[in-house]
């Protein structure tokens, strides 16, 4: 490996990390590592860590409760042995007037296989309303079309 190719190198991980160490005081960083952490829980099939990411008050379409989460996600798990969520198209924000609220609307894609090829697909346009809870955006509401 040349010096040049060393110096560069480092250069990128260096950039990289003090980039990574960024974005724990940024709350717009902050949400959207959240909406991504949700898709990985999804796609890793980690109910528990998806109900983590669940605000108290969840509240899906304004009466589905963190329950009912609970068992949609046991069924979809249950039913499919991978789970793929393509977000087509997303956009988070803050809330001007209530920093401790942030949004999420995003095109979205969810397609599940038993092998490699997914035997299912759907689209959805998603809307997430997170809170600020303990320093961490939780899911707090959740509407679908």
């Amino acid at each position: 490996m040349s010096m040049r190719h060393l110096a560069w190198s480092l250069f990128m991980s260096f950039t990289l990390l003090l980039a990574g160490c960024g974005d724990r005081d940024d709350p717009q960083a902050a949400l959207e590592a959240a909406v991504q952490q949700l898709q990985d829980n999804i796609e890793a099939k980690s109910t528990s860590a998806v109900l983590d990411q669940l605000h108290g008050d969840f509240l899906a379409r304004q009466e589905l409760d963190r329950e009912w989460a609970k068992r949609t996600m046991a069924l979809l798990f249950l039913r499919h042995k991978n789970i793929k969520v393509i977000a087509l198209g997303k956009n988070s924000w803050i809330d001007a007037a209530i920093s401790s609220k942030g949004y999420t609307e995003a095109q979205v894609g969810l397609s599940g296989a038993e092998g490699l090829i997914p035997d299912s697909a759907r689209h959805y346009s998603v809307k997430l309303e997170w809170w600020l809870d303990g320093g961490e955006w939780k899911l707090a509401r959740l509407d679908w079309e």
